[in-house]
Order: C-alpha cells, then sequence, then structure tokens
C-alpha cells in the first residue's frame, strides 16, 4: 500500500536510527545534511516521492502545500551548517508528511489503517 510505503521513506529519513542510550532517533535526512546545502537538496527526493504519492491519492491542493511548507522549512533551516543538523534531528517533515497522508486517506475511506512495520511512534 502506498501509505505504508510513505510511512518507511519517512521511517529511513527521520527516525531509522538511535543514539545509544537515549531516546534521540535520527535518520538519513540526519545524516546527509552534515553537508550543509547538497545533503538537504538529495533529502528533497524522498520528500518529493511523499508528495507525488499524495497527489496520486487525490490529496487537496492545501494538503500538499502543508506539506511542503514542512518540506521547505526542513530544507531552508537544515541547509544551514551545523544549527541545521541538530534541526533535522528534531524537526522530522518526512514522518509528519506521512503522517498527513495517512490521516487523508484515512479520512477519505472512513476507518483506520494498520501503522506500517517498523514505524516508530
Amino acid at each position: 500500500m502506498t501509505v505504508e510505503r510513505c510511512e518507511r521513506i519517512a521511517v529511513r529519513m527521520d527516525s531509522a536510527f538511535r543514539i545509544p542510550g537515549t531516546g534521540i532517533r535520527f535518520g538519513w535526512d540526519g545524516v546527509l545534511s552534515i553537508v550543509p546545502g547538497i545533503g538537504d537538496t538529495l533529502a528533497l527526493a524522498p520528500a518529493a516521492y511523499i508528495f507525488q504519492s499524495a497527489w496520486r491519492m487525490g490529496a487537496p491542493s492545501h494538503l500538499i502545500g502543508r506539506m511542503a511548507f514542512n518540506t521547505g522549512i526542513d530544507w531552508a533551516i537544515g541547509s544551514i551548517p551545523v544549527i541545521g543538523t541538530i534541526f533535522d534531528v528534531g524537526y522530522k517533515s518526512n514522518r509528519k508528511n506521512a503522517a498527513l497522508v495517512r490521516a487523508f486517506v484515512e479520512e477519505k475511506h472512513g476507518g483506520k489503517l494498520a501503522p506500517a512495520r517498523g514505524a516508530h511512534v
């Protein structure tokens, strides 16, 4: 299912790894942001997949706009050296966007979907 795939991508990008001894999770977005500008720009590709999936599922333009805002904030602040990397670890725009997609699909179809395997809540 596409919602589950969006969630799996979001988990990989935002919370695939845990700093031992803490509850702090980060993903490939945080790792890529170590390279200012370039890494954050590369991280836009998975975010674009989540946008495209939402659009294909019939998400309204205001929802796509909200998702774009989340990703834009992540990209703009994430591109700032050092501060951006720390921000990327905490903001998790892909997880926010996948949750918006899930909520839209559940509302559209009138029911709860099972969470994706490996989704960290």
